[in-house]
């Protein structure tokens, strides 16, 4: 198999047959012609059901996941719901982390819920508390986030999935903080990877789009139809600026994981701070075991105030490199006041992330220049 740069910026991507070009083209089309009733060329009959440049991203998707089959969709939430649409029925149960993203507990809570699927969080760090949680027979799908969001927490992907598998669950594994190039879940033993594609494999903030991995073709044929049939489908321009992201994924997540490490490092003794959540860290629990599944630390941490949360409101809005803004995985840093941004949906629950946290989506800029930025307003306050 060839280096994951070389496919990243290969798969996929041959060039324009017709005319030479290097980079394909955007099919910007919603209908083709066909060739007589029926007649379709290369299987092109409407563009919900296929699109060129979507398919050049899916296969890309695929290849990077190591997985059969990859389907792309609208945004993150797009992908995460028709998976779980063509998993689950009434009465069906899904287990997922005290710490995953507030969108996937909404999504599930108040759209799934409601139609008969359970819900149970618990500490996915711990596999004991896994095995105690899990309903064999019952679960059908064990929820995995590593890294997860925003308090960094680390599961053991391969162990988790055999306790998965052991009770007849499904193992999904939100890889957006990781990405393919840090982490790959697959093989690992998980059966199922989702995407926020907006994230760091678009990497520039200015495409949506999520995916699903996988490579049981019986359950990939289901999430397909769905994909087709609800219409949830990555655009031709969408398609294009995420496959263009890729092709500097392995470039960019050295430069965010140097970035952050260096900030986690720096701020870990920092007389503001409370604690430094990042997996780099020696001293963070899930080291050792994301030091084994992962070959970097990824950009993305999390910081607790000691002044509480006015303390830590005055950091998130006094920064000028980072950018106060919801979404991560940039090639601009973000900082984010998640109990009031990204995980508003979960106040109140026992997912409510503590108020005195901020979370940074370390870019690529300088690093004198975000230690700087960063340093400044903690001094301030």
């Amino acid at each position: 198999m060839q280096d994951f740069n070389t496919r990243a910026i290969h798969a996929g991507q041959d060039f324009d047959p017709t005319t030479g070009a290097v980079v394909p083209p955007i099919y910007m089309t919603s209908t083709f012609v066909q060739d007589g009733i029926g007649g379709f060329r290369g299987g092109y009959e409407y563009a919900r059901g296929g699109n060129p440049t979507r398919d050049t991203l899916q296969e890309l998707l695929a290849s990077l996941e190591g997985g059969a089959h990859a389907y792309s969709f609208a945004s993150g939430l797009a992908a995460e719901d028709a998976l779980l649409r063509a998993i689950l029925k009434p009465g069906d149960h899904v287990l997922m982390g005290n710490d995953v993203y507030g969108g996937t507990h909404r999504l599930v809570n108040r759209l799934h819920v409601p139609w008969g699927v359970e819900l149970s969080t618990v500490e996915m760090s711990d596999a004991d508390a896994v095995r105690a949680a899990i309903r064999p027979g019952t679960t059908r799908v064990l929820w995995l986030e590593t890294p997860s969001n925003p308090l960094m927490k680390i599961t053991d992907i391969a162990a988790l999935a055999a306790i998965g598998h052991e009770a007849g669950a499904l193992v999904v594994v939100d890889n957006t903080f990781a990405t393919p190039y840090l982490q790959q879940p697959l093989a690992l033993g998980a059966d199922i990877v989702v995407h926020s594609t907006t994230k760091y494999l678009g990497g520039h903030s200015d495409v949506l789009g999520g995916a699903v991995i996988l490579n049981d073709d019986e359950l990939a044929e289901k999430v397909g139809f769905l994909q087709f049939g609800a219409g949830g489908v990555s655009s031709p321009m969408d398609a294009w600026l995420t496959v263009r992201g890729i092709k500097t994924l392995g470039v960019r997540m050295d430069r965010h994981s140097s970035n952050a490490h260096t900030i986690a490092a720096t701020l870990e003794h920092h007389p503001a701070i409370e604690r430094v959540y990042y997996p780099g860290l020696e001293s963070h629990p899930g080291h050792e075991i994301a030091a084994r599944q992962m070959s970097d630390f990824g950009g993305m941490l999390s910081l607790a105030l000691k002044g509480g949360p006015d303390v830590a409101r005055a950091v998130a809005e006094g920064t000028s490199v980072f950018q106060l803004a919801e979404s991560l995985g940039g090639v601009e840093s973000l900082i984010g006041y998640p109990s009031e941004m990204t995980h508003a949906s979960v106040k109140g629950t026992e997912l409510a992330v503590p108020e005195n946290v901020i979370r940074l989506s370390v870019g690529i800029e300088g690093i004198d220049d975000l230690l700087a930025d960063i340093t400044e307003a903690l001094d301030r306050v």
